[in-house]
């Protein structure tokens, strides 16, 4: 699947993915302005065009925009080299809502109705994060 930033400065190619999910968390908001709708896309991904703009948000992550046009571009974990990307830069793609992560960081102003599987930022960080020795 392909998908652009706003101002087709920069393109990204990923597998074909079928699931979209959500992150609530505050960073996402704060970066997003709502939850973050995003594609786990692992570690292929191809980026052309314009050299994307990183920003070391945690330890274990980036977060990349373009910087013409301030598209969110992905989230990047960085010990598993997965890139969860932006669901919004894939325009033509069916996407089907199955997760909600970082659930008990939600704000109560909104609500989905999609049946999804919800994980606390606790139970991210045990599957997700990786642990020092």
């Amino acid at each position: 699947m392909k998908g652009k930033c706003l101002c087709g400065a920069i393109e990204l190619t990923a597998d074909d993915q079928t699931e979209v999910g959500l992150c609530h968390c505050d960073m996402c908001r704060r970066w997003s302005g709502g939850p973050l709708f995003a594609v786990h896309c692992h570690s292929k991904v191809k980026i052309e065009g314009q050299q994307p703009v990183v920003y070391r948000s945690s330890e274990w992550a980036e977060r990349v925009f373009c910087g013409t046009c301030g598209s969110h571009l992905f989230y990047h974990l960085l010990a598993n080299d997965e890139y969860i990307v932006s669901a919004g830069l894939f325009q033509d793609q069916a996407f089907k809502l199955v997760s909600e992560i970082f659930i008990d960081e939600k704000p109560e102003y909104y609500e989905f109705s999609n049946d999804t599987k919800k994980m606390t930022a606790q139970q991210v960080f045990e599957q997700y994060v990786p642990k020092e020795e």
